[in-house]
């Protein structure tokens, strides 16, 4: 990585292009030899990234540019891969100007030291756990209950350049365990999400029904043995160090408090660390399938290894799982196996959510389950309307896969809590609130059997918004009311919509069945027409990005390079509108973040130059 010709003077004039490649390259060469377990040759490539002029410019960018969350939020997920932006560690530090970005550059390496994180606490809503359209997260003090249930779960927020450095050791980290982690493991990992995790049960059940234990570990975050970590790790001893010193640097909370295990929420590494703790939970119990005595329909005993193997899975989400196997005598033993494992890393399973259920028959009187906000269950139906094997023979019985009850009534409960919350703004300004949360809410779920639940809430919001119209207007008949709010838009004749704007109905999202990801695939393989592919095709994105990103194949208009993340890829007029663009697609691309920056910066500076001339 030479890159001693390219010094820049100015943050705003870095070519970033150069930058994204040549780190992506090292990324590459990394996973590669991590894939062939050449250790020497990842520890050295490790230390060639994290020592770069590159490596250290693309890590202050991830941290201070980049990085656009207000908080915990992610589809389907309980925690976020990123420290909330606009909150600051001890340090003080909320952002940095461009001068001082380049400036840190001079001061950025792996020293094996840290400042304590700062301690943030926010309302734990059961509620909200996993609540696809993201929540707010906020500061609260330690004596103030804002949770239903009064539990409130701890952040740490790390120093600006704590973050900086967390980031430049997740580059150098994360190619080496994408090549290790297990096919079924899908939180916290680029290029895989919850989707993919349904997607990969919905395969192992579709052909046959299966007993399940579903469960979480308890305090995941707060509770991983850290020397077992470390140990874990087998790293060379500088990022070692390091990584020791930030999970010992303890948090300040009123007062300083020494941090024995856990890696705290709130830092960019923790969710990679977290990953590494339960990496070899899905060889543990594949380890057990191959000592188990099994038998098939007919009974036959079964002595394929292989075939043992196949009968049993293990999908995991972050520190929540399924294991799947058509024997309870197995599943409790699993249960067993899954324990010892998590004992040896000083963490334990959580019992309030951890159980037993069957996908078709009703066991300990639980049928099918929730995950990730989804509720699996299979169906009898008659024969003719049963699904098929590959063999062409009739099951008996149907896998839906729908919305979970519990976040259906949590969405409208939302949606009618900002109802009541906005009854004195005008009818624009409560569309423009409530379309967002419809929107995210709905492209969630749309991948599964939803057509149903969606009618079921188009319909309790037709009556919520009739209630804040008929409160608006006390003394007026219902026409009167309905003439004044609803209209004719399309095929709809009871819409609710002005002449310049109108609510987006749950049942007007396009239904759009995802495609899992394939094995153990990684955005490090270097396949980045694959990867720019299943970005257009996620149920997140919406119809315009993805319309874009076909339009573009997959690249950015300024740099051309492949976008790895929708997060990177944000939607730009080509001719800004203050200089008389329009609204239409043929005036819209898709720029990446820092992209979208540089040609921001060109705007204005047109802008003002035509001011300029006119006066």
């Amino acid at each position: 990585m030479n890159s001693r010709k390219y010094e820049w003077n100015n943050w705003r004039e870095i070519d970033w292009k150069v930058v994204e490649t040549a780190v992506f390259k090292l990324q590459k060469r990394i996973y590669k030899a991590s894939q062939r377990g050449d250790t020497k040759a990842v520890h050295r490539l490790q230390k060639l990234l994290t020592k770069s002029y590159f490596g250290k410019l693309w890590a202050i960018k991830r941290v201070t540019q980049d990085n656009q969350g207000t908080g915990l939020s992610r589809c389907g997920s309980k925690f976020r891969t990123q420290p909330l932006k606009n909150t600051a560690g001890v340090d003080g530090i909320k952002s940095l100007t461009p001068a001082k970005r380049l400036e840190m550059v001079n001061h950025l390496n792996i020293e094996g030291k840290s400042k304590p994180t700062r301690g943030v606490w926010i309302p734990k809503r059961t509620s909200d756990l996993r609540s696809p359209y993201g929540k707010r997260a906020f500061e609260v003090s330690s004596n103030d209950v804002s949770s239903a249930n009064g539990e409130k779960r701890p952040l740490g927020i790390p120093c600006m350049k704590n973050r900086v450095i967390q980031c430049l050791v997740k580059l150098a980290l994360e190619p080496e365990w994408e090549a290790k982690f297990e096919p079924n493991s899908y939180g916290f990992r680029p290029g895989r999400s919850c989707h993919d995790a349904i997607g990969a049960i919905f395969n192992v059940i579709r052909y046959e029904p299966k007993y399940v234990l579903d469960a979480a570990i308890a305090k995941c975050f707060d509770k991983i043995d850290h020397q077992k970590l470390l140990n874990k790790l087998e790293t060379y001893p500088g990022i070692k160090k390091q990584i020791k010193a930030w999970l010992k640097s303890g948090v300040i909370d009123d007062n300083w408090f020494p941090t024995d295990e856990s890696t705290p929420q709130g830092g960019v590494i923790s969710p990679l660390l977290a990953n590494i703790a339960l990496h070899g939970m899905e060889m543990a119990i594949k380890n057990l399938a191959r000592n188990l005595d099994l038998t098939t329909s007919t009974g036959q005993v079964i002595t394929d290894r292989r075939v043992k193997e196949k009968k049993l899975h293990l999908i995991r989400y972050a520190d929540d799982f399924v294991i799947l196997h058509n024997d309870i005598n197995v599943i409790y033993k699993c249960k067993e196996t899954i324990e010892s494992f998590l004992l040896e890393m000083g963490l334990e399973l959580k019992p309030s959510k951890t159980k037993i259920s069957h996908t078709l028959n009703k066991y300990q009187g639980n049928i099918g389950f929730d995950f990730l906000g989804f509720n699996v269950r299979q169906y009898k139906t008659g024969i003719n309307q049963s699904a098929k094997t590959p063999e062409g023979e009739r099951q008996g019985h149907k896998t839906i896969i729908k919305p979970s009850k519990d976040k259906i009534k949590a969405h409208i409960k939302k949606v009618g809590d900002i109802i009541r919350s906005y009854r004195t703004v005008s009818q624009e300004v409560l569309i423009d609130k409530l379309n967002p949360i419809i929107r995210g809410w709905a492209n969630y779920y749309r991948t599964v059997c939803c057509q149903e639940t969606f009618n079921y809430c188009d319909n309790i919001l037709y009556h919520q918004l009739r209630r804040w119209a008929k409160r608006r207007h006390p003394k007026k008949n219902g026409y009167w009311v309905s003439d004044k709010y609803w209209r004719r838009v399309g095929n709809r004749k009871w819409t609710f919509a002005t002449s310049e704007t109108k609510i987006l109905y749950h049942s007007e999202i396009e239904i759009q069945r995802h495609i899992k990801v394939k094995g153990t695939n990684s955005i490090y393989d270097g396949d980045l027409t694959y990867w720019a592919t299943r970005i257009g095709k996620h149920p997140g994105v919406s119809t315009k990005k993805a319309k874009l990103l076909r339009i573009q194949k997959g690249k950015c208009s300024h740099c051309g390079l492949f976008f790895k993340d929708i997060k990177e890829a944000e939607v730009d007029h080509i001719i800004p509108k203050a200089l008389g663009g329009k609204d239409e697609y043929k005036n819209f691309q898709l720029l990446h973040i820092h992209c979208h920056d540089q040609k921001t910066i060109n705007d204005l500076q047109q802008i003002k130059e035509n001011r300029t001339r006119v006066q």
